[in-house]
């Protein structure tokens, strides 16, 4: 049975909600989107820079799978080069 409730976060808080960076690649955010199509529903997988507000990577499937997730950010960090970027999401989608 769905509570709606959210489980246990899986990994600790590490920007604490500050969404600031004082420089590129330095702090990621990601978001999943669904958009309805003629051919059914479309999901979006973004990955944002906080400090540039530039989407660096991002990934759009038929289903929602931890797959769409992945490829964003393996996307992400093919066209960066980011090593030791945090990736912060939220606990919705």
């Amino acid at each position: 049975m769905d509570t709606g409730r959210a489980g246990p976060p899986g990994h600790d808080d590490l920007v604490d909600r500050q969404f600031t960076a004082e420089a590129a690649d330095t702090l990621w955010l990601t978001v999943i989107t669904e958009h309805r199509a003629d051919e059914g529903k479309l999901y979006l997988c973004a990955i944002k820079d906080v400090w540039s507000s530039r989407i660096v990577g991002y990934s759009i499937d038929s289903r929602m799978k931890a797959s769409l997730a992945v490829s964003a950010l393996t996307n992400a960090v093919a066209q960066r080069g980011s090593v030791g970027t945090i990736v912060h999401s939220d606990h919705g989608v």
